[in-house]
């Protein structure tokens, strides 16, 4: 049976898109561990392949996680990072397969990545990254800002949060109340034209 869906209405569309800004500085206001539960409670029903869910999230809250995470930054992000209530660590377990049971019950697809490592890395870094994009519009959807992020040294990363692990780091993303005084003016975005086509 086939449930129809209401669309977003036009105040939704511009909190997830039109209206949402990449944020570099930020209020200092806490973001509550209960937000960031009803966070991930969202985000775990958004689709990845084979249902595989390979997004490892840390939430880094604390003063000590903060300066486990300083020395992996580049100087550029280290005031961004610092003055944020929330850091997300978004990686992604080249083993996510080993949950497929659980996951994918209904067939046996762990073999085709246990078999195979550069499949399983592919894989799963593709589908954290999606996970990472359903997390900020998840954040967005519940109030919150987003300051995605390269910029860090991800084996250093790796070595500091994830050693003797199958986890590897993909980006990071700030989460928090904007300060909409340290926005840059919006930059240029393509037009349809110019970015997408029909075959």
């Amino acid at each position: 049976m086939h449930l129809a869906l209401d669309t977003l209405g036009e105040a939704g569309l511009d909190l997830l898109f039109r209206n949402a800004r990449t944020h570099n500085g930020w209020q200092p206001r806490a973001v509550k561990t209960e937000t960031l539960r009803k966070l991930w409670e969202l985000v775990r029903f958004a689709p990845t392949a084979v249902n595989g869910m390979p997004g490892r999230f840390i939430f880094v809250i604390s003063d000590e996680g903060k300066q486990r995470l300083l020395p992996c930054l580049s100087p550029g992000n280290v005031e961004k990072v610092m003055s944020a209530p929330v850091t997300v660590i978004v990686g992604y377990d080249v083993a996510f397969w080993e949950l497929l049971p659980t996951l994918f019950p209904h067939a046996d697809a762990g073999a085709m990545f246990s078999e195979n490592a550069e499949l399983a890395e592919l894989t799963a870094f593709r589908n954290s990254s999606l996970q990472g994009a359903w997390l900020m519009l998840a954040a967005r959807s519940l109030g919150l800002d987003c300051g995605p992020m390269s910029g860090f040294d991800g084996e250093h990363l790796d070595r500091v949060f994830f050693a003797e692990s199958t986890i590897r780091s993909n980006f990071l993303c700030n989460l928090g109340y904007g300060d909409p005084g340290k926005l840059y003016p919006r930059l240029p975005r393509l037009a349809f034209a110019d970015a997408c086509a029909f075959a």
